[in-house]
């Protein structure tokens, strides 16, 4: 039986409990006042009922790293308790995939350290997943639980470098713990007035040709780098020139090929016939497919010339 209080006729003694590595556990009460003689009463210690001495508890994580083969997980321990503490492991949907073994360690003391690990193979698919270590036993008034995270830790897989916004990059991977980025540009170094880096991005602030290169982004962690680039070109001139002639060379366009049909339609001859052509035969007929190709590959090259126009003022296009 355990005391958690102590009542006498004429008196009230507060206690608290302590617990000792020997297994016993012992309640301190103050100094109070006698409620019908106002009279102090010394300190009280009182020793109640043996019940045992509870464990030491912890989860360790074994580190395993990506795999094939079954590895050691984590290891749950309950260490020196007295009687010997049961120790388990809760693996939720895992099932099958892991497996756990349990080992004892009796002292002179007549304590017990008892040690529960976990297995399996370290795969992306389980990390990350939650179990639980539950320890019980006669020296608890509750049970334990220790909650545990699978950590399988590798380096940085393929490194991808996206488009945020036209003049924005991220570099991204998967890694276990998180990669740490680095930005670099091939053969010499980051302008810092016309860039931006912060972790992962990087930003264009200007597009102007001195951003043009190679640059490139690495991924590291403790267990390895990878690293991926991106060719920046910014062609010379502004965009109002460069849309200028464009426009210039679409009219030109657009003029010679009007021109070219009203030659091969017939109709330049009958308003302005030729000596000679007055008896000439008639134009032979077309299919009603061959001005079409004619003027759909006619768009095609128009339509390269815009794109090419285009990534020379947007070069991320």
């Amino acid at each position: 039986m355990i005391c958690f209080s102590v009542k006498l006729v004429y008196v009230n003694i507060l206690l608290t409990l302590t617990r000792s590595v020997d297994g016993w556990i012992y309640f301190f009460g103050g100094s109070y006042c006698d409620s019908m003689s106002s009279l102090l009463l010394p300190m009280v210690v009182l020793q109640c009922t043996y019940v045992g001495v509870p464990p030491f508890t912890n989860v360790k994580d074994n580190l395993p790293t990506l795999g094939k083969e079954e590895v050691l997980f984590a290891t749950c321990t309950a260490a020196g308790s007295k009687p010997p503490a049961e120790v388990r492991w809760l693996t939720g949907a895992l099932g099958d995939k892991v497996r756990t073994t349990t080992n004892s360690t009796h002292y002179d003391n007549d304590t017990t350290t008892t040690v529960s690990s976990l297995f399996g193979v370290p795969t992306r698919e389980i990390n990350g997943h939650q179990v639980q270590c539950v320890i019980s036993g006669d020296s608890f008034f509750t049970e334990e639980t220790l909650p545990f995270t699978i950590q399988v830790y590798f380096s940085p897989t393929e490194v991808n470098i996206r488009a945020i916004s036209e003049d924005s990059f991220e570099c991204v991977t998967e890694a276990n713990p998180s990669a740490n980025f680095t930005w670099s540009r091939s053969g010499q170094s980051l302008l810092q007035s016309a860039v931006k880096v912060e972790g992962a991005k990087l930003q264009l602030l200007s597009r102007t040709s001195d951003l043009n290169g190679l640059y490139q982004c690495e991924a590291s962690n403790a267990y390895g780098r990878k690293h991926a680039q991106l060719y920046v070109h910014v062609a010379s001139g502004t965009c109002s020139a460069a849309w200028a002639s464009f426009a210039v060379f679409l009219f030109l366009n657009v003029i010679g090929a009007a021109a070219w049909w009203f030659f091969k339609s017939g109709h330049f001859q009958r308003f302005f016939p030729m000596h000679g052509d007055e008896h000439s035969d008639p134009p032979s007929p077309r299919s009603p497919g061959d001005g079409h190709g004619q003027d759909h590959q006619k768009l095609q090259r128009e339509v390269s010339t815009v794109n090419l126009l285009k990534c020379e003022c947007f070069p991320h296009c």
